[in-house]
C-alpha cells in the first residue's frame, strides 16, 4: 500500500505578508501587493513596477542574524518561510524525531546578493577604448568589494544547504531548477521520495527574487512583462483580453511534508494530504507554450490519474495564469481538455494577480493557498478581471473572493522552458 503524505507545516513570506494567514487575508480581500520598484531605480526601464517583499526583517527566524549578511535575499526568505512551516509542524526543537529521516527539497533560483556592487566592479573594469573587460582589474576590484562567501551564495544548491544546517535535516538534500514549476516539482519529487520510504519527513517548496536590473531587463528583453506604468496595481490582469505580461513577484513558500503515520505518531494537526503529482515537458520552444496544450494537458492528467480522482472531484483550480496572452489562453485551453464539460463548473483563480509572479517560489505559494482556501471554505479571486477574452471562458472567480467548500483543489506551474508541474492537494480523511 502506497504511503500517504500529509501536509503539517506552511510558510510564507511574500508581497502581501510575511506570513500564511497575513497573505491569504489579503487575497481575500482582492488586495494588489504590486507598487513601483523601490530595490533599485527602474524609472529608466519599460517596467517600473513590481510585486515586492517589504519590511522583511529576518531576526526571528534565525539563531545568528550576524552570519546572515553575506546571503542572498533568497535564502533570506527561505529562511523565513522555513521557520514558521517547521515551527507549525512542531519539529523545530523536536529532540526525539530521527533527524536523519527529515530532508530538504527546494526549487530555488540564483542568489545574486550584492548587485549594485557586482555591476560597479564590472562598470570599472570596462575599457571603452578597446570595448573589453580588464580582467585583472576586475579581480583586484573584487577581491576586496565581495564577502568571502560570495562564490558559495551563487550556487543554486547553497540555499536548501544553509536550511538543513539551521535546523539540523540530515536527510536528503535536493534543489531543482525548472523556472516558474520549480517549487512545485519540488514539492511532487518530495511527495515520491517519501512515497517510496527515503525519507519520513522533507521540508519543500521554494524561494526566488529576480527583482534587480539584470532579471528585468532580461523579461523586458522577452516582452514578458507588462508595461502599464500609470497604474501598477492593475498591470496583472490574468485571463482578461488587455492583458500584456506578467508582473516580476519575489518571496518564499515553504511546506511540511510527512508521511501519515509518522505525522500521527508525533500527535501532528494534519492541514491536508497530497494526492496528486504529475509533471511533463512541452519540448517546443524556452519561452513559450506549445499552442495546442499538449504537455500542460498530459501534466494535469498524469496528476488526477496519480490522485485516483475523476475531473467532476476537483471543487478548485489554482492557475498558472501568468496575464501573458499564450499562458492564459493555452491553460484554459488545456483544463477545458482534461476536464471536459466540468470545466465551466470549476472555480478557476490566479492569485499572480495579487501576488505578482514568484518564479521558482511560485507554485509553492499556491499551494499554500489552495490549502488555505480548502480549510477555510473561501476561494481568493482574480482581480483586474474586467474585459474578457472570448478564448479564456472559464469561472474565473472575478474581482470578489467566493465561499465555496473544496475538498480536492489543482495547482499547475507551468515554467519557461516547457517544464510543467500540476499537484493535487485534498481536505485529509483518515
Amino acid at each position: 500500500m502506497r504511503r500517504r503524505v500529509v501536509i503539517t507545516g506552511m510558510g510564507a513570506i511574500t508581497p502581501l505578508g510575511n506570513s500564511v494567514p497575513a497573505m491569504f487575508n489579503a487575497l481575500l480581500e482582492g488586495k494588489s501587493g504590486v507598487s513601483k520598484t523601490v530595490h533599485f531605480n527602474a524609472k529608466r526601464f519599460p517596467t517600473q513596477f513590481a510585486a515586492q517583499v517589504l519590511d522583511y526583517d529576518i531576526t526571528p527566524y534565525v539563531r545568528d542574524v550576524g552570519s546572515w549578511t553575506s546571503s542572498g535575499v533568497n535564502t533570506q526568505f527561505a529562511l523565513g518561510a522555513a521557520h514558521q512551516a517547521l515551527t507549525e509542524a512542531g519539529i523545530l526543537n523536536d529532540s526525539k524525531i530521527d533527524r536523519t529521516r527529515c530532508g530538504v527539497y527546494l526549487g530555488s533560483g540564483e542568489g545574486i546578493q550584492d548587485f549594485p556592487n557586482l555591476i560597479y566592479q564590472i562598470a570599472s573594469a570596462y575599457r571603452s577604448e578597446s570595448r573589453k573587460m580588464d580582467v585583472p582589474a576586475f579581480s583586484r576590484g573584487a577581491l576586496v568589494a565581495f564577502h568571502a562567501d560570495s562564490e558559495a551564495e551563487q550556487e543554486l544548491h547553497t540555499t536548501a544547504a544553509h536550511l538543513a544546517i539551521e535546523h539540523d535535516l540530515e536527510g536528503p538534500n535536493y534543489t531543482c531548477l525548472t523556472a516558474c514549476a520549480a517549487s512545485s516539482q519540488a514539492i511532487g519529487e518530495a511527495t515520491e521520495m517519501i512515497r517510496h520510504d527515503d525519507a519520513d519527513l522533507i521540508l519543500a517548496g521554494g524561494s526566488h527574487s529576480m527583482i534587480h536590473p539584470l532579471g528585468v531587463t532580461g523579461f523586458n528583453r522577452l516582452t514578458a512583462l507588462s508595461t502599464l506604468n500609470e497604474d501598477p496595481t492593475k498591470a496583472s490582469r490574468p485571463f482578461d483580453l488587455r492583458r500584456d505580461g506578467f508582473v516580476m513577484g519575489e518571496g518564499s513558500g515553504m511546506v511540511v511534508l510527512e508521511e501519515l503515520e509518522h505525522a500521527k505518531r508525533r500527535g501532528a494537526t494534519i492541514y491536508a494530504e497530497l494526492t496528486g503529482y504529475g509533471s511533463t515537458a512541452d519540448a517546443f520552444r524556452l519561452t513559450d507554450s506549445c499552442e495546442d496544450g499538449r504537455g500542460a494537458i498530459a501534466c494535469i492528467r498524469l496528476a488526477l490519474k496519480d490522485s485516483g480522482l475523476q475531473p467532476a472531484d476537483i471543487g478548485y483550480i489554482n492557475a498558472h495564469g501568468t496575464s501573458t496572452q499564450v499562458n492564459d489562453k493555452v491553460e484554459t485551453l488545456a483544463i477545458k481538455k482534461v476536464l471536459g464539460e466540468t470545466a465551466y463548473q470549476v472555480p478557476v483563480s490566479s492569485s499572480k494577480s495579487m501576488l505578482g509572479h514568484l518564479i521558482a517560489a511560485a507554485g509553492a505559494v499556491e499551494l499554500i493557498i489552495c490549502v488555505m482556501a480548502m480549510r477555510r471554505g473561501v476561494l481568493p479571486p482574480t482581480i483586474n478581471y474586467e474585459v474578457p477574452d472570448p478564448e479564456c471562458d472559464l469561472d474565473y472567480i472575478p474581482n470578489q473572493a467566493r465561499e465555496k467548500r473544496a475538498s480536492h483543489a489543482l495547482s499547475n506551474s507551468f515554467g519557461f522552458g516547457g517544464q510543467n508541474v500540476s499537484l493535487v492537494v485534498s481536505r485529509f480523511v483518515n
